[in-house]
């Protein structure tokens, strides 16, 4: 199985199984940061099980288990993040979150995937670039619900509005489907939150960029990424000059 397969089936397990786990806890009325914990934990022990699995010789970074170092001298390291949005996991109902899968070489993600359960979709490297023209007259700027100021700066200056929401694989997201077509992360992130997400993007045909302008690098000794846009290519340049990321 190649590692773009990898990617997609892991994605799409382990968000079939939060949809099970999370279904199975609220009827046994389980709520909340309860729901959240259970959710990360089952989520990391059954992708690191399968990982253990499928590619046995390689070294895994996970939002929730210890950073041993061991990955810093490995040829290949899968960054994941098992549960990304856990807060909207924990809200009965919500759609706003996902499972992100990547495998990084030589600091570059080379497969990944991204799932979003609820919608029971699973995005990933081994897709064709969309090429989707915006059928939008106004265009969307999507964000997190607490950095609302940065996207407004995108926003006017390509004419567009703003939208916010939870997961960073579920806004990342939005743009590869067409649903809108700039996202603006401005500040620091973890390498978990924005490798898989980036990677799909990329491959997708859109702008990917970090909060010095310049293209991502993964597996760091210090995992984290000064910021994340992710743009149609006509909205890329004019983004980064609104946001000073040049």
């Amino acid at each position: 199985m190649e590692d773009h397969e990898v990617a997609g089936l892991l994605a799409r397990e382990t968000g079939e199984l939060l949809v099970k786990t999370r279904e199975e806890a609220q009827t046994a009325g389980r709520a909340g940061r309860e729901v959240q914990a259970l959710g990360d934990r089952v989520a990391h022990e059954f992708l690191i099980e399968r990982l253990s699995a499928l590619r046995p010789g390689d070294a895994v970074l996970s939002e929730e288990g210890a950073d041993d170092g061991l990955r810093l001298g490995a040829e290949r390291t899968w960054i994941i993040d098992p549960l990304d949005g856990t807060h909207d996991y924990g809200r009965p109902g919500s759609s706003e979150w996902a499972v992100h899968v990547a495998l990084v070489v030589g600091g570059t993600s080379t497969a990944a995937a991204v799932s979003l359960p609820v919608d029971n979709q699973v995005f990933g490297t081994n897709q064709s670039p969309l090429g989707r023209p915006s059928l939008r007259q106004q265009p969307v700027v999507i964000t997190s619900r607490s950095q609302w100021g940065e996207a407004e700066e995108v926003a006017r200056a390509i004419g567009g509005v703003v939208r916010a929401c939870g997961s960073a694989g579920y806004k990342a997201m939005a743009v590869v489907s067409g649903l809108v077509d700039v996202y603006v992360h401005p500040s620091g992130l973890y390498e978990w939150d924005a490798c898989a997400p980036a990677a799909v993007a990329q491959a997708a045909g859109l702008s990917v960029s970090g909060g010095d302008g310049q293209p991502l690098h993964f597996n760091k000794r210090r995992p984290v990424v000064a910021g994340l846009l992710i743009s149609r290519p006509e909205f890329a340049e004019v983004s980064r000059q609104a946001l000073a990321w040049e």
